[in-house]
C-alpha cells in the first residue's frame, strides 16, 4: 500500500473527500515526522515502533576502489514490528503453508 492508497481507503471508509483524507494523512505523516526529528519515539499498539538510532563513525572502504574512507556519524530511522502484527503475518504464512502442501 502507497500514501495514495492510504488516502483512497481513508477516504471510502471514513465518508471524508479525498482532500479531506489527504489532510488527514499528512498531518498523521507529519506529526509522526516531528517526533523522530526531536528524538522521540512512535508507538502504536498491535503494529510496532519507531525510533532514530544513532550510529557512529566508522572506517569504510570504498567497493570500487578499495580506497579508504571515512563514513560520518548518522541518525536513522528504526521501525521495530510489533509483538501482535508478527504473530498476525505468521498466522497467514503458515495457513498459506497448509495449503500449498496439504
Amino acid at each position: 500500500m502507497n500514501k495514495s492508497e492510504l488516502i483512497e481507503k481513508l477516504a471510502e471508509r471514513t465518508g471524508l473527500n479525498i482532500i479531506q483524507a489527504e489532510e488527514v494523512v499528512n498531518l498523521i505523516y507529519k506529526r509522526m515526522r516531528d517526533t523522530l526529528v526531536s528524538g522521540g519515539r512512535i508507538e502504536i499498539r498491535g503494529f510496532g515502533s519507531f525510533v532514530v538510532k544513532e550510529y557512529e563513525a566508522y572506517q569504510g572502504r570504498n567497493p570500487k576502489t578499495g580506497q579508504k574512507i571515512s563514513v560520518p556519524p548518522k541518525k536513522l530511522p528504526f521501525f521495530k514490528v510489533g509483538k501482535q502484527l508478527k504473530e498476525r503475518i505468521d498466522a497467514i504464512r503458515e495457513d498459506s503453508d497448509e495449503v500449498l502442501t496439504g
